[in-house]
């Protein structure tokens, strides 16, 4: 199966993750990675999920829930956003819960997305929007060959400070 492994599955949203959602989006820790600014309510998040069965060439956007096979739980989210299918590119966002954090469920979601975006979706490109302090994220990128190509000066406005955002990009070989 193209979305799943030993550990974990990357599965479609389901309106049973509604609490799970609402847990993440109002977490204000990644507000600052989802440009997030103000809290979802639930009507908005329900509202979401009940379109989020449009396709991505028509949402040009895919979220998909990080499973844990072992316990069927919820562990985090992982999107393709900015897909652009002329030009066949599209950005990945991974947010894993804290509790599930330091066990490599992100490595092997990212694993399992940049081979499904391939693959399937005949992606050429995949670019990821990292601030400089996120070292974790960074790791992450580049072992899977994500390239620095730039540096987005005071890009993003947190706590007062503005910090710089790099970009990294994996170009289909």
């Amino acid at each position: 199966m193209l979305l799943k492994n030993k550990n974990i599955n990357l599965r479609a949203l389901e309106p049973e993750d509604l609490e799970f959602l609402f847990q993440i989006e109002n977490d204000e820790s990644f507000w600052e990675v989802s440009h997030t600014q103000t809290p979802f309510s639930k009507f908005v998040l329900k509202q979401y999920l009940e379109n989020a069965h449009l396709d991505i060439y028509e949402a040009k956007q895919l979220r998909l829930i990080i499973e844990e096979n072992s316990s069927e739980k919820a562990i985090g989210t992982i999107d393709l956003f900015d897909f652009n299918p002329q030009h066949k590119r599209a950005g990945i966002g991974i947010l894993i819960h804290p509790d599930f954090q330091k066990n490599g469920f992100a490595s092997e979601a990212l694993s399992l997305l940049i081979s499904y975006a391939f693959s399937h979706l005949n992606l050429h490109q995949l670019y990821a929007n990292i601030t400089v302090d996120n070292a974790k994220s960074i790791s992450l990128f580049k072992k899977y060959h994500f390239k620095k190509i730039g540096v987005k000066k005071d890009w993003i406005l947190s706590e007062g400070k503005y910090k710089d955002e790099i970009l990294f990009q994996l170009i289909k070989e």
